[in-house]
């Protein structure tokens, strides 16, 4: 019974979050598509059978279907939810008809439609951030040495309790945790520390090479990950009250660095230097939802934005089916001033989604492992 309530627990706060925020995302879609003057046929959360919806005075079908794991807005013009054009309901479209289609509109407001989705989910993050950073302020731990961990990389470097790092491989540091980005995210074994030690009352600045160690530590939500590390903790803790501009202005920092940080991991999983086991699918996002949603509001608020960031990056990857797909076959259309052949795209939306299908079975086979072990 308690694995049933946990199941549940999870599953229903996957669909609140994930829903809430896909339907921000199409929103941005449907939302500048109508500015634009493109008929939408349907506004959907979630695929496969229409659970429930109504229409709309513009003939707009809104709907929620039967899974829960995305959403697409359809335009007049299109053969589905991806955006592929029906050539057989273009060819017999009248002048009118193409003046409300999404096909029949010039390059850059189909750019401009296309891009709004993943605009929409990085607005949502930092409007969400900026209510954190507003209510909670910033709380900076100092970069201050407070404990050196026995047998790691820092203690076998000569670090010590006390030490202060200013800069990661010329990078400043002003917050414990831009080390601990800098330590996880690196792509190099040896980052360079440049330290400032305070000796007989005299500072005393240098640098040091350290090869960070990779060993298995505890994430935010407890779950064990392998990860590299250094071995020293701080906690000499600066709190700053910030208003509603510094919040805003912070939040933009955030989902900067949170995107940034995102591309850098995808890039060490192609490169192979961060492993396959990594990727989460719907089950451990899932089972994250559930445990943030125990937490309280403010993880909930903290991890939707997460979501919200990682929805709006990967979706301007240029892999067709994705928003970033179209916009790479927009922009070729707006350098040649021709749009490519159907077929071309055709072949493209059909590797795209094999694409698309085949990470969603290998992150879904992958939490199923994870939850076996």
């Amino acid at each position: 019974m308690a694995l049933l309530q946990l199941i549940l627990h999870n599953f229903f706060s996957f669909i609140f979050i994930i829903s809430l925020i896909v339907f921000i995302h199409e929103f941005g879609h449907f939302f500048v598509a109508r500015l634009c003057g493109v008929k939408v046929d349907e506004f959907a959360i979630g695929f496969g059978r229409e659970l429930f919806g109504f229409n709309d005075k513009k003939g707009t079908r809104w709907k929620i279907c039967l899974w829960p794991l995305g959403g697409y807005v359809k335009m007049y013009g299109d053969k589905n939810g991806a955006s592929m054009p029906d050539a057989e309901v273009i060819a017999n479209m009248s002048e009118d008809e193409k003046k409300i289609s999404f096909v029949g509109k010039n390059v850059w407001q189909r750019m401009a439609v296309v891009i709004a989705g993943p605009i929409a989910n990085f607005i949502l993050a930092i409007f969400i951030f900026t209510i954190l950073f507003r209510l909670n302020g910033l709380n900076t731990v100092l970069p201050v040495i407070d404990e050196v961990f026995p047998e790691s990389a820092a203690f076998e470097s000569g670090l010590q309790k006390g030490d202060k790092i200013l800069a990661i491989d010329g990078n400043e540091i002003s917050d414990f945790n831009d080390v601990r980005i800098a330590v996880i995210t690196s792509l190099s074994d040896d980052l360079v520390f440049k330290i400032q030690r305070e000796i007989s009352k005299n500072e005393k600045v240098f640098e040091i090479k350290i090869s960070p160690k990779i060993q298995t530590r505890k994430d935010f939500f407890g779950d064990e990950v392998r990860m590299k590390t250094l071995g020293v903790s701080a906690s000499e803790v600066s709190h700053q009250d910030l208003n509603l501009g510094q919040s805003f202005i912070r939040a933009n920092v955030e989902t900067y660095r949170t995107s940034i940080a995102i591309l850098k991991a995808l890039g060490e999983l192609i490169t192979g230097k961060r492993s396959v086991a990594e990727l989460g699918g719907p089950i451990k996002i899932a089972k994250y939802s559930g445990k943030t949603v125990d937490m309280g509001i403010t993880s909930v608020l903290w991890f939707m934005a997460m979501i919200s960031v990682n929805l709006g990056v990967m979706n301007l990857l240029p892999v067709p089916v994705l928003d970033g797909g179209h916009l790479f076959f927009y922009i070729i259309e707006a350098i040649f001033r021709k749009p490519l052949s159907q077929k071309v795209q055709k072949i493209g939306f059909q590797l795209g989604m094999s694409l698309v299908l085949a990470l969603m079975i290998f992150t879904t086979i992958n939490d199923v492992r994870q939850l076996l072990n």
